[in-house]
Protein backbone atom coordinates (compact mmCIF):
# COMPACT_ATOMS: atom_id res chain seq x y z
CA UNK A 1 0.00 0.00 0.00
CA UNK A 2 1.46 3.32 -1.09
CA UNK A 3 2.06 5.87 1.70
CA UNK A 4 0.21 8.37 -0.48
CA UNK A 5 -2.97 6.31 -0.08
CA UNK A 6 -2.53 6.12 3.70
CA UNK A 7 -2.17 9.90 3.89
CA UNK A 8 -5.25 10.32 1.71
CA UNK A 9 -7.52 8.18 3.90
CA UNK A 10 -8.33 11.01 6.39
CA UNK A 11 -9.23 13.26 3.45
CA UNK A 12 -11.54 10.54 2.13
CA UNK A 13 -13.32 10.46 5.49
CA UNK A 14 -13.76 14.24 5.56
CA UNK A 15 -15.12 14.27 2.01
CA UNK A 16 -17.64 11.54 2.88
CA UNK A 17 -18.86 13.61 5.83
CA UNK A 18 -18.99 16.76 3.69
CA UNK A 19 -20.97 15.01 0.96
CA UNK A 20 -23.40 13.53 3.49
CA UNK A 21 -23.92 16.98 5.06
CA UNK A 22 -24.45 18.63 1.67
CA UNK A 23 -26.84 15.89 0.52
CA UNK A 24 -28.83 16.29 3.75
CA UNK A 25 -29.13 20.03 3.15
CA UNK A 26 -30.34 19.35 -0.39
CA UNK A 27 -32.69 16.62 0.87
CA UNK A 28 -30.96 14.08 -1.35
CA UNK A 29 -31.23 10.52 -0.03
CA UNK A 30 -27.88 9.19 -1.22
CA UNK A 31 -26.54 7.58 1.98
CA UNK A 32 -27.83 4.63 3.98
CA UNK A 33 -26.10 3.52 7.18
CA UNK A 34 -25.87 -0.23 6.46
CA UNK A 35 -24.65 0.36 2.92
CA UNK A 36 -22.05 2.84 4.16
CA UNK A 37 -20.87 0.43 6.86
CA UNK A 38 -20.48 -2.27 4.22
CA UNK A 39 -18.50 0.10 2.01
CA UNK A 40 -16.13 0.99 4.83
CA UNK A 41 -15.70 -2.69 5.77
CA UNK A 42 -14.80 -3.55 2.20
CA UNK A 43 -12.31 -0.68 2.12
CA UNK A 44 -10.58 -1.81 5.31
CA UNK A 45 -10.36 -5.37 4.03
CA UNK A 46 -8.90 -4.19 0.74
CA UNK A 47 -6.22 -2.12 2.52
CA UNK A 48 -5.18 -5.08 4.68
CA UNK A 49 -5.08 -7.59 1.82
CA UNK A 50 -3.47 -5.20 -0.67
CA UNK A 51 -0.72 -4.37 1.83
CA UNK A 52 0.47 -7.97 1.72
CA UNK A 53 -0.15 -8.61 -1.98
CA UNK A 54 1.46 -5.32 -3.03
CA UNK A 55 4.77 -6.35 -1.46
CA UNK A 56 4.93 -9.38 -3.75
CA UNK A 57 3.74 -7.36 -6.73
CA UNK A 58 6.44 -4.71 -6.24
CA UNK A 59 9.06 -7.43 -5.84
CA UNK A 60 7.92 -8.84 -9.19
CA UNK A 61 8.16 -5.35 -10.71
CA UNK A 62 11.78 -5.14 -9.56
CA UNK A 63 12.59 -8.54 -11.09
CA UNK A 64 11.09 -7.49 -14.45
CA UNK A 65 12.78 -4.10 -14.19
CA UNK A 66 16.16 -5.84 -14.39
CA UNK A 67 15.23 -6.81 -17.97
CA UNK A 68 13.92 -3.35 -18.96
CA UNK A 69 14.03 -2.28 -22.58
CA UNK A 70 14.78 1.39 -21.92
CA UNK A 71 16.72 3.19 -19.18
CA UNK A 72 14.27 5.91 -18.22
CA UNK A 73 15.22 8.53 -15.61
CA UNK A 74 14.01 7.72 -12.08
CA UNK A 75 13.08 9.73 -9.02
CA UNK A 76 11.54 13.16 -8.53
CA UNK A 77 14.21 15.53 -9.85
CA UNK A 78 13.88 18.12 -12.61
CA UNK A 79 15.50 15.64 -14.99
CA UNK A 80 12.59 13.21 -14.54
CA UNK A 81 9.75 15.69 -15.06
CA UNK A 82 9.12 14.49 -18.62
CA UNK A 83 8.87 10.87 -17.47
CA UNK A 84 5.96 11.42 -15.09
CA UNK A 85 3.33 12.50 -17.67
CA UNK A 86 4.41 9.58 -19.84
CA UNK A 87 4.07 7.21 -16.88
CA UNK A 88 0.66 8.57 -15.88
CA UNK A 89 -0.52 8.07 -19.47
CA UNK A 90 0.91 4.53 -19.64
CA UNK A 91 -0.47 3.59 -16.22
CA UNK A 92 -3.92 4.85 -17.19
CA UNK A 93 -3.78 2.80 -20.39
CA UNK A 94 -2.99 -0.31 -18.32
CA UNK A 95 -5.80 0.57 -15.92
CA UNK A 96 -8.28 0.83 -18.79
CA UNK A 97 -7.57 -2.75 -19.91
CA UNK A 98 -7.46 -4.05 -16.34
CA UNK A 99 -10.89 -2.50 -15.77
CA UNK A 100 -12.38 -3.56 -19.09
CA UNK A 101 -11.29 -7.19 -18.79
CA UNK A 102 -12.58 -7.27 -15.20
CA UNK A 103 -16.01 -6.54 -16.70
CA UNK A 104 -15.84 -8.73 -19.78
CA UNK A 105 -14.57 -12.03 -18.34
CA UNK A 106 -16.44 -13.82 -15.57
CA UNK A 107 -13.30 -14.84 -13.65
CA UNK A 108 -12.21 -11.22 -13.36
CA UNK A 109 -15.76 -9.93 -12.86
CA UNK A 110 -16.05 -12.20 -9.82
CA UNK A 111 -13.24 -10.15 -8.29
CA UNK A 112 -14.56 -6.74 -9.36
CA UNK A 113 -18.34 -7.11 -9.03
CA UNK A 114 -18.41 -6.03 -5.39
CA UNK A 115 -17.50 -2.46 -6.36
CA UNK A 116 -20.73 -2.30 -8.39
CA UNK A 117 -22.98 -4.06 -5.90
CA UNK A 118 -24.19 -0.99 -4.00
CA UNK A 119 -27.50 0.43 -5.17
CA UNK A 120 -26.33 3.85 -4.03
CA UNK A 121 -23.65 6.13 -5.38
CA UNK A 122 -21.56 8.35 -3.15
CA UNK A 123 -18.02 8.87 -1.89
CA UNK A 124 -18.33 5.91 0.48
CA UNK A 125 -18.97 3.63 -2.52
CA UNK A 126 -15.49 4.58 -3.78
CA UNK A 127 -14.16 2.65 -0.76
CA UNK A 128 -16.16 -0.47 -1.65
CA UNK A 129 -13.01 -2.07 -2.97
CA UNK A 130 -12.42 -5.70 -3.87
CA UNK A 131 -10.58 -8.15 -1.67
CA UNK A 132 -9.41 -10.19 -4.67
CA UNK A 133 -8.51 -7.68 -7.43
CA UNK A 134 -5.10 -7.09 -5.80
CA UNK A 135 -4.42 -10.64 -7.03
CA UNK A 136 -6.35 -10.78 -10.31
CA UNK A 137 -5.14 -7.33 -11.33
CA UNK A 138 -1.44 -8.05 -10.87
CA UNK A 139 -0.58 -8.93 -14.52
CA UNK A 140 -2.00 -5.79 -16.09
CA UNK A 141 0.83 -3.45 -15.10
CA UNK A 142 3.79 -5.79 -15.67
CA UNK A 143 4.55 -4.14 -19.01
CA UNK A 144 5.50 -0.90 -17.25
CA UNK A 145 8.71 -2.08 -15.52
CA UNK A 146 9.64 -3.93 -18.71
CA UNK A 147 9.41 -0.66 -20.65
CA UNK A 148 11.71 0.94 -18.09
CA UNK A 149 9.54 2.71 -15.53
CA UNK A 150 10.95 2.32 -12.02
CA UNK A 151 8.74 0.14 -9.76
CA UNK A 152 8.39 2.78 -7.05
CA UNK A 153 7.33 5.32 -9.65
CA UNK A 154 4.73 2.84 -10.94
CA UNK A 155 3.30 2.37 -7.44
CA UNK A 156 3.10 6.14 -7.05
CA UNK A 157 1.29 6.52 -10.39
CA UNK A 158 -1.18 3.81 -9.35
CA UNK A 159 -1.82 5.67 -6.10
CA UNK A 160 -2.42 8.92 -7.97
CA UNK A 161 -4.96 7.15 -10.17
CA UNK A 162 -6.76 5.63 -7.18
CA UNK A 163 -6.94 8.98 -5.38
CA UNK A 164 -8.21 10.71 -8.52
CA UNK A 165 -11.00 8.18 -8.88
CA UNK A 166 -12.35 8.85 -5.39
CA UNK A 167 -13.84 12.26 -6.19
CA UNK A 168 -15.77 11.06 -9.24
CA UNK A 169 -18.02 8.84 -7.07
CA UNK A 170 -20.65 11.50 -6.44
CA UNK A 171 -24.09 12.57 -7.61
CA UNK A 172 -23.62 16.15 -6.42
CA UNK A 173 -21.28 17.32 -9.21
CA UNK A 174 -22.89 17.86 -12.59
CA UNK A 175 -21.31 18.11 -16.04
CA UNK A 176 -17.88 19.78 -16.28
CA UNK A 177 -17.93 21.07 -19.82
CA UNK A 178 -14.85 20.66 -22.05
CA UNK A 179 -12.98 18.73 -19.33
CA UNK A 180 -15.23 15.79 -20.10
CA UNK A 181 -13.65 15.32 -23.51
CA UNK A 182 -10.38 14.25 -21.90
CA UNK A 183 -10.89 13.41 -18.21
CA UNK A 184 -13.02 10.91 -16.37
CA UNK A 185 -15.63 12.88 -14.43
CA UNK A 186 -18.50 12.20 -12.02
CA UNK A 187 -20.91 12.19 -14.96
CA UNK A 188 -18.86 9.63 -16.88
CA UNK A 189 -18.39 7.42 -13.85
CA UNK A 190 -22.04 7.54 -12.87
CA UNK A 191 -22.69 5.94 -16.24
CA UNK A 192 -20.11 3.25 -15.45
CA UNK A 193 -21.98 2.34 -12.26
CA UNK A 194 -25.33 2.20 -14.01
CA UNK A 195 -27.40 -0.94 -14.49
CA UNK A 196 -29.40 0.73 -17.27
CA UNK A 197 -28.96 -1.43 -20.40
CA UNK A 198 -27.20 1.30 -22.40
CA UNK A 199 -24.83 2.06 -19.49
CA UNK A 200 -23.59 -1.48 -18.82
CA UNK A 201 -19.87 -2.00 -19.52
CA UNK A 202 -19.15 1.61 -20.47
CA UNK A 203 -16.60 4.26 -19.40
CA UNK A 204 -13.77 2.13 -18.03
CA UNK A 205 -11.22 4.95 -17.80
CA UNK A 206 -9.35 5.83 -14.62
CA UNK A 207 -8.09 9.39 -14.92
CA UNK A 208 -8.69 9.80 -18.64
CA UNK A 209 -11.77 9.09 -20.75
CA UNK A 210 -9.81 9.14 -24.03
CA UNK A 211 -9.35 5.35 -24.04
CA UNK A 212 -13.11 4.80 -23.99
CA UNK A 213 -13.52 7.22 -26.87
CA UNK A 214 -10.75 5.45 -28.80
CA UNK A 215 -11.87 1.86 -28.13
CA UNK A 216 -15.63 2.30 -28.45
CA UNK A 217 -16.69 1.91 -24.82
CA UNK A 218 -17.78 5.50 -24.19
CA UNK A 219 -21.34 6.43 -23.27
CA UNK A 220 -22.48 9.90 -22.14
CA UNK A 221 -24.93 10.36 -19.29
CA UNK A 222 -28.44 10.84 -20.62
CA UNK A 223 -31.24 9.29 -18.59
CA UNK A 224 -31.07 9.01 -14.76
CA UNK A 225 -28.74 6.26 -13.61
CA UNK A 226 -30.06 3.16 -11.87
CA UNK A 227 -27.20 2.03 -9.66
CA UNK A 228 -26.28 -1.53 -8.77
CA UNK A 229 -26.24 -4.82 -10.64
CA UNK A 230 -28.72 -6.25 -13.11
CA UNK A 231 -29.38 -8.81 -10.38
CA UNK A 232 -28.75 -7.16 -7.01
CA UNK A 233 -27.41 -9.18 -4.09
CA UNK A 234 -29.48 -7.44 -1.37
CA UNK A 235 -26.89 -8.03 1.34
CA UNK A 236 -24.71 -5.81 3.49
CA UNK A 237 -22.55 -8.69 4.74
CA UNK A 238 -18.93 -7.94 3.65
CA UNK A 239 -18.12 -11.63 3.22
CA UNK A 240 -21.10 -12.12 0.92
CA UNK A 241 -20.29 -8.94 -0.99
CA UNK A 242 -16.67 -10.04 -1.46
CA UNK A 243 -17.22 -13.66 -2.43
CA UNK A 244 -20.78 -14.21 -3.72
CA UNK A 245 -19.71 -14.15 -7.39
CA UNK A 246 -16.81 -16.52 -6.74
CA UNK A 247 -19.21 -18.88 -5.00
CA UNK A 248 -21.61 -18.74 -7.92
CA UNK A 249 -18.88 -19.39 -10.46
CA UNK A 250 -17.47 -22.41 -8.60
CA UNK A 251 -20.97 -23.77 -8.07
CA UNK A 252 -21.68 -23.52 -11.79
CA UNK A 253 -18.50 -25.26 -12.93
CA UNK A 254 -19.04 -28.07 -10.41
CA UNK A 255 -22.30 -29.05 -12.12
CA UNK A 256 -22.23 -31.73 -14.86
CA UNK A 257 -20.92 -30.24 -18.08
CA UNK A 258 -18.13 -30.51 -20.64
CA UNK A 259 -14.73 -29.02 -19.84
CA UNK A 260 -15.14 -26.67 -22.79
CA UNK A 261 -18.31 -25.29 -21.26
CA UNK A 262 -16.69 -25.08 -17.84
CA UNK A 263 -13.88 -22.99 -19.30
CA UNK A 264 -16.51 -20.81 -20.92
CA UNK A 265 -18.23 -20.34 -17.57
CA UNK A 266 -14.90 -19.16 -16.15
CA UNK A 267 -13.46 -16.99 -18.90
CA UNK A 268 -16.34 -15.84 -21.12
CA UNK A 269 -18.55 -12.87 -20.38
CA UNK A 270 -20.55 -12.79 -17.12
CA UNK A 271 -23.95 -14.28 -17.82
CA UNK A 272 -22.70 -16.52 -20.67
CA UNK A 273 -24.64 -19.79 -20.84
CA UNK A 274 -23.65 -23.08 -22.50
CA UNK A 275 -25.84 -24.15 -25.42
CA UNK A 276 -26.60 -27.47 -23.67
CA UNK A 277 -27.81 -25.77 -20.51
CA UNK A 278 -27.45 -27.80 -17.31
CA UNK A 279 -27.47 -24.83 -14.92
CA UNK A 280 -30.37 -23.29 -13.08
CA UNK A 281 -31.71 -20.20 -14.93
CA UNK A 282 -29.81 -16.95 -14.30
CA UNK A 283 -27.54 -18.58 -11.74
CA UNK A 284 -24.35 -17.09 -13.13
CA UNK A 285 -25.56 -13.65 -14.19
CA UNK A 286 -24.99 -10.46 -12.20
Amino acid sequence: MSPIILFAIPAFGLLILAEWWRATKLQRDIYEIRDTAANLSMGVGNVLIASFVKAGTVALYFVIYEFRIFDLPTGFSAATLWVWPLLILAEDFCYYWFHRIHHESRLFWAAHVNHHSSQRYNYAVALRQSWTTPITGMPFWLILPLIGFHPLMIVTAQAISLIYQFWIHTQLINRLGPLEWVFNTPSHHRVHHGANPQYIDKNYGGILIIWDRLFGSFEPEHEPVRYGLTKNIKSHNPLHIAFHAWQGMFRDIALPNTWKNRLGLIFKRPGWRPANEHLRPNQNSE
